[in-house]
């Protein structure tokens, strides 16, 4: 299975319109928040409305930048996996929107606690034994903390811890991430591959090809790409 993984689009439409090609190859597109120009809710809907036209199999979340309400919006349209569990093809897709508080110049900051409570479905799930969410795909605006994907310059680091720890416990098989336009890369949290794909604003996305091996999923191949 081939997803396309992207996050920050910042109302450029136009490198929306040139991944047109690589949304139609991809099995899912998966995206990590921010369809907003900074301080321009109106650029957010005609990205929104652009996705659903390029694909039927889109799974996000929202960003910082992003009007909380945007939410409503996707839900509407069967894009948003924000404090759900979805199941596609034999995966399982949770997620959490907005980014931690900050600069507060933003209209999606929350706190820590907040953003995690987005995964209360995984943690109440009851499914606590070893490999149980092999099948599991994490898609947060705001990254883990301690990785090459939440750094803001060299060694750096402001992601979450508290969503480093889950990752830790319940072992997915990989997480998407956005938030730190810096943070361009593919690290791991034990087994699970962690990416940063980069803004899609500057033209950066990445692909990721997964398959079932047994009773399990494997991440085979992880790209990073730029328009």
């Amino acid at each position: 299975m081939k997803l396309l993984l992207i996050s920050d689009l910042h109302g450029k439409l136009e490198n929306l319109q040139k991944l047109e090609s690589q949304f139609k190859e991809a099995d899912a597109v998966l995206f990590a928040g921010d369809f907003t120009e900074f301080n321009k809710y109106e650029t957010a809907e005609p990205c929104l409305k652009k996705m659903r036209e390029m694909t039927q199999n889109l799974f996000a979340v929202i960003g910082n930048c992003d009007d909380p309400g945007l939410l409503y919006d996707l839900e509407e349209q069967d894009m948003s996996v924000e404090k759900s569990l979805l199941y596609f093809e034999g995966l399982a897709l949770a997620g959490s929107g907005g980014g931690s508080k900050f600069t507060g110049t933003t209209p999606n900051e929350r706190e820590e606690e907040d953003l995690m409570s987005d995964f209360d479905l995984i943690k109440n799930s009851g499914m606590e034994e070893e490999g149980q969410w092999s099948n599991l795909i994490m898609i947060s605006h705001n990254p883990p903390k301690g990785l090459v994907c939440d750094q803001c310059a060299p060694n750096v680091h402001v992601g979450s811890q508290a969503l480093t720890d889950f990752v830790k416990e319940k072992k997915p098989l990989a997480l998407l991430c956005g938030h730190i336009h810096e943070g361009v890369g593919v690290d791991k949290i034990g087994g699970t591959v962690v990416v940063n794909p980069g803004p899609l604003c500057e033209g950066k996305y990445a692909w990721m090809e997964i398959q079932k091996e047994g009773e399990s999923w494997k991440v085979k191949e992880t790209l990073l790409k730029s328009l």
